[in-house]
């Protein structure tokens, strides 16, 4: 098998030397091909280029799907889409790598894929039309929205005991969670925030709420108030 994340590199003119450049994935199999249906034909052929960790190389996408299914978080992510937002495709590659049960779309069915890096491959996308389709949704299922905003009458993130089953709730980047889906939800957590902005961009909120599920959840970091 041919070395993963190799790096490339080479004499510029006069002698100095260009930055190293990383070669994500590996080259061709080399030698005799694997009896493994998991395997893909064509990336065994041509080599494994993609975004996936090592012990994916060379699988199909449909097995990379199969086998992070026996093992999902029972956490969703949703997010508002009114405006085209760039930054829920960023949402949606951090969902994949909480490998949460699912992402949820609300609001307009197109959504910016860019910022997913192609990650919305490997779980399920689905669509609401408006925040109360996604609350019936969650409901049937017994999963209680929990928003996360920092407006009027929210609570620390850091100190708020997230529920395992649970659908963590974003807005859109500058207006935040629209006032149909702050109706809807449990609970509203704000993040700490120390410096003069008023917010942080909707993408790393997305990435710091779903970090302290798993904290909770997976290393079962239970939060305290603060001292």
């Amino acid at each position: 098998m041919a070395p993963v994340d190799g790096v490339t590199g080479g004499g510029a003119e006069g002698g100095a030397e260009r930055p190293a450049e990383r070669v994500v994935g590996v080259g061709p199999w080399e030698g005799p091909w694997p009896d493994d249906p998991r395997y893909d034909p064509e990336l065994l052929r041509d080599g494994d280029r993609r975004n996936v960790v090592d012990r994916y190389r060379y699988w199909s996408n449909e097995a990379v799907v199969a086998d992070l299914d026996t093992r999902r978080h029972p956490l969703h992510v949703a997010v508002e889409n009114h405006q085209h937002d760039a930054n829920i495709g960023s949402i949606v590659r951090t969902a994949n790598a909480a490998n949460v049960a699912g992402v949820h779309v609300v609001g307009a069915k197109r959504w910016n894929r860019r910022g997913a890096m192609v990650t919305d491959r490997y779980l399920s996308v689905h669509h609401h039309p408006d925040a109360e389709a996604l609350a019936a949704w969650a409901a049937q299922r017994d999963l209680p929205l929990v928003g996360v905003d920092n407006v009027e009458g929210s609570v620390p993130l850091e100190t708020y005991d997230l529920p395992r089953g649970c659908v963590l709730l974003f807005g859109q980047e500058g207006p935040g969670l629209s006032p149909e889906a702050l109706a809807r939800c449990r609970a509203v957590l704000a993040i700490g925030q120390y410096g003069s902005t008023r917010s942080i961009n909707v993408g790393a909120a997305a990435a710091v709420a779903v970090h302290a599920w798993v904290r909770r959840h997976v290393f079962g970091q239970v939060p305290h108030p603060p001292s």
